[in-house]
């Protein structure tokens, strides 16, 4: 019957069965499972994992030996017992042995080898074994192991912690780095004095971001180191931010070359990811490296190597330019002098204690032994016995050596500090000692700290592990010297890199590039790749937007656009309209002409202001008139001046106030016509309101309107001045500018001109109506005439106006107002048949006032004089009622000519004399009657009733 000790309640009922199993099979074959191990004799024995030989082939637990990682290490070991076994004060009087057991690189192999460890704590009962002669056995008692120093690789140091901490045996590891053994609930016997990959992780990733690489690969051995080493990489590098994993590829257990060369070609499909982070065996290392060198990849990539490439000559033997350039990282170590002397001064006939010392003997001096054992017995050479290492061959320390020798004096330490408490005054082991446990001796190992072989502090922290201190090198070749390793730094917590060290491959002095994404420009945002965000596309920040952050873009604020490259924003630039734009020259001009026309018209009727020609015309409402057109080209420079408070103020008194005078005036004027012939067809009594003053009263009253709207507008809405920023905010921001202007809205122009458009309507309709009046009614058809032709202009330009958007083309109402002052002005003060100034310095005789017939439907007043116009000649006529152009109305028929006409008449004047003499046979300077024209036909005064217009003639010559 078996029995064991374990921990109770820590682990499942499926271990203990499992463990139960394994060890009754070690209690009835035992002698199966260390058939070559070493023993060295002690009070305390320790026990010792090492990778003497790599892995067989199939069927094979056992391949070739390993110089380094096992006989290195392994002697190691017995090196540090040897000291510590000499030294008084380290463990007095106590000596320490030692079982060293071969690993053979493989976990599962390892896990039966570590079962030796156990057997001591294993009862059998051997009640009824007898010997063959029926003697009761003799058993000898298996060394108690206190503590084992291993393994080497992770998943080996996993395997072998499972099994020891169900037996309560500490476990200190000189080489296991795999982050999951920091778990100090699944691996609580579990310390190594070597760092976690975790802090190996963390210093990749520092290097990766000094670099300036956020793209980058990875390549990690099947198993817990490399699968581990790759997590914890990808874990840090998520939290630090900024790195993205291109590839995360993984080298199977039973690989072959093809495997390697996918490798290489999945590692070229994101050819911008050219840093390769390795968590790989150095056999795995070596393989990557031949295939890139198989794919022609030297150079394009860069190797970034966890402790297990190191500084190892193997994974770049032989392919040195494709290895250029790597960086590879070391837990911080120095070469142990004592061990050089030490193993260098081993010999077979010294070292008889490491029973495959002689099978290194062989390899390293690739020779053979005729001794039993030996495995190059068909060499031809054979070995002497009388060779040296470091001599007759290469020697260089191992890596790891520093840290198994740390690893047992750790050991070593918590032992001693065990034995103070336990046995103060006791010479030796005592036996509070010996019963005292693994777990207690495992809570001297986590506190203990002494200065290593190296001089560096040994302590562990309270997973076990121990702080992360590293050595960087990279490899590089040099013309003047060998190809090597290179310190370029080291790591304590935060990176020291000297750049300037370093160098790369092809001779490049320039930083190696492994981006995603080249830098947006400046005024780009980033467009993030979804799942990748080291990767984007640049996209430029366009219109009125800036660069906000490296991934944004905001528009710019109201009055700003942005600045040349975008990356913030500046005020637009404010302008007016200026005096030398073409939107302002051309109506200035215009303008200008305008005044000048005006004036000279109204000199001209102040010249002539009591002439009968110009008081018959109506000079109170002509001076009106011409006002109202003076200021409407007026307005033309208010509309163009800079502006500010006052000219905003007089920009909204005289936008409308013009139009409103003379079209106030022109609508008193043609309601006066309209009432006149429209009383006249009812009776001869004069309509009401018709005399100048009235005519001035009726013009003020409606313009006293447009004036009242102007002082509500004032009060509602105080004029102001605003800049305008949407009228030229064109889609190139660079062209935007501030329009700076009066604020007055378009519908603000519309409804101050309304009212002036209001009279304009109502004078056409006027115009409409009085369009037959006689030609010498030369107010109503010009008067028409123009009304009609502004009303087109107008219609025009109100949807222009809306629609036009820019502030210089909207120069207000003035492509209107212009047309309407040249247009109104020439046609009422410039046509031909309309009224005209008589030539020279004229006067005429003033004949006594007498009254009119009352059937005349102008019996207003009398004249002195009558002036009438006709087929550019003027007529006098004594006692004419006052006016131009009367219309008179009758019904005879028309007097046919009985004679020829005298020389120098026109045709129908003539016909027009000749009848009139032959009828009344007298002078023409006597006729008491007038001879009235209509159509070609003469017809006599005063016998006409009302219904027909004609056009009186006066029989005297032309003056």
């Amino acid at each position: 019957m078996v029995s064991f000790r374990v921990q109770p309640g820590r682990c499942g009922l499926w271990t203990l069965v499992w463990a139960a199993e394994v060890l009754l099979e070690l209690a009835l074959a035992q002698e199966i499972y260390a058939p070559h191990s070493i023993r060295v004799e002690g009070d305390l024995t320790l026990g010792g994992l090492f990778p003497v030989h790599a892995k067989g082939p199939p069927g094979i637990p056992c391949g070739d030996i390993k110089k380094e990682n096992g006989i290195h290490r392994l002697e190691a070991m017995m090196y540090a017992l040897d000291q510590i076994n000499s030294d008084p004060e380290l463990l007095p009087n106590i000596t320490l042995g030692a079982r060293i057991l071969d690993t053979c690189s493989r976990d599962t192999y390892a896990l039966e080898q570590s079962l030796t460890f156990v057997q001591a704590l294993i009862q059998k009962d051997t009640s009824d074994v007898r010997c063959t002669n029926g003697e009761p056995p003799v058993f000898v008692k298996p060394e108690k192991v206190v503590g084992v120093i291993g393994a080497s690789a992770s998943s080996v140091s996993i395997m072998v912690a499972n099994i020891l901490r169900l037996f309560q045996i500490p476990q200190i590891s000189y080489a296991s780095t795999a982050p999951e053994l920091s778990d100090d609930r699944r691996y609580d016997f579990f310390s190594r004095v070597v760092p976690p990959d975790s802090f190996q992780a963390q210093a990749m990733v520092d290097i990766v971001k000094r670099m300036g690489w956020n793209y980058v690969s990875t390549i990690a051995s099947e198993g817990s180191y490399g699968e581990k080493g790759v997590e914890a990489f990808m874990q840090i590098s998520r939290e630090a931010g900024g790195i993205c994993i291109a590839q995360s590829l993984k080298i199977p257990h039973n690989h072959k070359n093809a495997d390697f060369d996918k490798v290489i070609k999945q590692l070229l499909e994101t050819q911008n990811a050219r840093a390769v982070i390795m968590f790989a065996s150095d056999e795995d290392i070596r393989q990557v490296l031949a295939a890139a060198k198989r794919a022609n990849q030297v150079g394009h990539f860069v190797w970034l190597g966890s402790d297990s490439w190191g500084t190892k000559v193997n994974p770049v033997l032989r392919q040195e330019e494709v290895a250029e350039g790597a960086i590879t990282i070391l837990p911080k170590r120095a070469t142990i002098e004592g061990f050089d002397a030490y193993f260098t001064s081993r010999t077979l006939e010294n070292n008889r204690r490491n029973v495959w010392f002689a099978e290194y003997w062989e390899e390293n001096f690739n020779c053979k032994l005729t001794m039993s054992g030996s495995k190059k017995e068909d060499t031809d050479r054979k070995c002497t016995g009388q060779e040296r290492i470091g001599k007759d061959s290469h020697y260089e320390q191992e890596g790891k050596v520093q840290f198994v020798i740390d690893a047992v004096y750790a050991m070593a330490h918590a032992l001693h500090n065990l034995h103070r408490d336990l046995c103060p005054e006791y010479s030796g082991v005592c036996p509070d000692m010996e019963i005292a446990g693994g777990k207690k001796l495992l809570k001297y190992i986590r506190n203990v700290s002494f200065n290593g072989s190296a001089g560096t502090s040994v302590m562990f922290n309270k997973n076990g592990d121990a702080p992360g201190r590293y050595d960087l090198f990279q490899y590089q070749i040099t013309n003047t010297s060998t190809p090597g390793y290179h310190v370029i730094g080291q790591w304590t917590d935060d990176l020291q890199l000297n750049i300037e060290d370093m160098q790369w491959a092809l001779g490049m002095r320039d930083f190696p590039t492994s981006v995603c994404s080249t830098p947006c420009k400046a005024g780009e945002r980033k467009k993030m790749v979804k799942g990748m965000p080291c990767c984007w596309h640049c996209e430029l920040c366009d219109g009125y937007q800036y660069q906000l952050d490296e991934t944004s873009c905001m528009l710019c604020p109201y009055d700003k656009r942005p600045n040349e490259n975008r990356t913030g924003c500046q005020f637009i630039p404010i302008v007016k309209l200026e005096w030398h734009s073409p939107w302002a020259v051309i109506p200035v001009f215009l303008a200008m002409l305008g005044i000048i026309a005006t004036i000279f018209v109204m000199a001209t009727f102040i010249r002539y202001n009591e002439t009968p020609i110009v008081r018959a015309s109506g000079r109170e409402l002509s001076y009106v008139l011409l006002t109202g057109i003076f200021l409407c080209y007026i307005i033309t420079f208010l509309m163009i001046a800079k502006p500010d408070v006052a000219v905003c103020s007089f920009r909204r008194i005289f936008l409308g106030l013009g139009m409103c005078i003379s079209y106030a005036a022109l609508l008193t004027k043609t309601n006066r016509i309209y009432r006149i012939f429209e009383q006249g067809k009812k009776s001869v009594t004069a309509p009401r309101l018709i005399s100048p003053t009235s005519q001035l009263a009726i013009t003020s009253s409606l313009i006293s309107i447009q004036l009242l709207g102007v002082f509500i507008w004032f009060g509602v809405d105080p004029p102001n001045i605003v800049v305008d920023y949407d009228e030229q905010k064109t889609i190139n921001p660079d062209l935007a500018r501030g329009v700076l202007k009066c604020d007055i809205t378009d519908l603000q122009i519309i409804c101050s001109l309304g009212y002036s458009i209001l009279l304009m309507v109502t004078c056409t309709v006027y115009a409409i109506k009085t369009r037959g009046v006689p030609e010498n009614f030369n107010e109503a058809k010009p008067i028409g005439f123009t009304m009609y032709t502004t009303c087109i202009v107008w219609l025009a330009f109100i949807p222009i106006f809306f629609g036009t958007a820019q502030s210089a083309e909207k120069l207000c109402p003035l492509p209107p107002d212009i047309h309407y002052r040249l247009k109104g002005g020439g046609s009422l003060y410039g046509n031909p048949d309309g009224l005209q100034l008589l030539p020279g310095n004229q006067s005429w005789p003033h004949p006594s006032v007498a009254e009119v017939p009352a059937a005349h439907p102008e019996a207003v007043r009398v004249s002195p004089v009558l002036f009438l116009r006709h087929l550019g000649a003027s007529w006098w006529w004594p006692r004419a009622p006052a006016g131009l152009g009367f219309q008179a109305l009758y019904p005879w028929p028309p007097i046919r000519p009985e004679r020829s006409p005298p020389c120098g008449l026109e045709e129908a004047e003539a016909l027009l004399w000749s009848s009139w003499v032959s009828r009344l046979g007298s002078s023409p300077d006597r006729v008491p009657h007038g001879i009235l024209r209509h159509r070609g036909a003469a017809w006599q005064w005063p016998w006409v009733p009302t219904g027909l217009g004609f056009q009186a003639l006066y029989p005297r010559p032309p003056i």
